[in-house]
């Protein structure tokens, strides 16, 4: 087999459980399929295909938590007001640096922020509007660069406590907008290719199936334990992807790269472990209490002058 036929099963395979990601928590997509897919495409040939991918996912996610809209619209509208000059500074570049750095800088960028959402940890910022435009600019960029931005997003947002359906919303209105802007700023700057539209030919069968699919299983599933194994499968990606770049860039020799790697497994193993025996107590604690005979006691030892005297009492 050619490597070829590899790259082209590795990504249809990818894309398919990417789109089962997206289809259940609203995003996902690019951050699962990025880490995978740059092995054997570069950002130039590969940002296009999943830009145009993703306009089509993020209206799907959008329409069908359109309700929420009116509620979030005041809190996400600063950051759609920094998106336009991150995607046009972010669009340049790609087609002007080189793309073993980018892969570098994305895998950087986004394994930190993994983690810290698979830790759990939150500080909401008081100053949320303010902070909206240049976080809005810094979004752009790194979409417009890598096509990723649903970790940083989901930060963000469960940070400052947005809830399930407003959560949803408030990414399918960004995610919207900065994959429409994302796509006319290619289109501008030529970026598209035939080896791109070969990509988006052999992805969109994947799209097409995972996203309903993913839609039903969140329904059989508790989302946050859906979520968080999600987090741990970027980890171990985002980690694979980071040691391998660190090998093709000559920052790291072969076998202590991958130490990267080891190293983002034993913190996720760790949060992993740490999430499930926390959430095992409380589920136990929800649960309608089983009637033994330890817990209320048998009443065929007592008279009926014993029931009695203990109701007058």
């Amino acid at each position: 087999m050619n490597p070829i036929d590899i790259s082209s099963i590795v990504l249809i395979s990818i894309t398919l459980f990417a789109a089962v990601v997206n289809g259940a928590l609203g995003y996902g997509f690019s951050s699962i399929t990025v880490p995978v897919a740059l092995i054997f495409h570069t950002n130039r040939i590969l940002n296009p295909a999943l830009v145009l991918i993703e306009v089509v996912v993020n209206i799907y996610v959008l329409i069908i938590n359109r309700e929420s809209v009116p509620t979030v619209w005041r809190r996400v509208y600063p950051i759609l007001i920094g998106l336009a000059p991150g995607v046009v500074l972010g669009s340049y570049l790609l087609s002007s640096i080189q793309p073993g750095w980018i892969k570098f800088f994305t895998y950087l960028f986004l394994l930190p922020l993994i983690l810290i959402q698979a830790a759990g940890i939150r500080r909401p910022i008081q100053s949320e509007r303010a902070l909206g435009v240049p976080f809005g600019t810094g979004i752009g960029f790194l979409y417009s660069v890598t096509t990723v931005s649903g970790p940083p997003l989901a930060v963000f947002f469960n940070n400052q406590g947005f809830v399930k359906k407003e959560f949803r919303a408030a990414l399918g209105i960004i995610r919207v907008a900065e994959s429409s802007l994302t796509a006319l700023a290619y289109y501008y700057l030529g970026l598209y290719s035939v080896e791109s539209k070969a990509i988006l030919s052999t992805i969109i069968p994947s799209v097409i199936v995972g996203i309903p699919v993913g839609a039903f299983l969140i329904r059989q599933m508790d989302a946050e334990t859906f979520r968080r194994i999600c987090m741990s499968f970027d980890v171990w990606i985002v980690g694979f992807g980071l040691s391998r770049v660190l090998v093709d860039l000559h920052l790291v020799g072969s076998p202590y790269a991958y130490s990267v790697m080891l190293s983002a497994l034993a913190v996720d193993g760790y949060l992993l472990y740490t999430f499930f025996t926390r959430r095992k107590p409380i589920e136990i604690q929800t649960e309608n209490p089983e009637i033994t005979p330890e817990v209320i006691p048998s009443v065929q030892n007592i008279s009926p002058v014993e029931g009695r005297w203990s109701q007058k009492e």
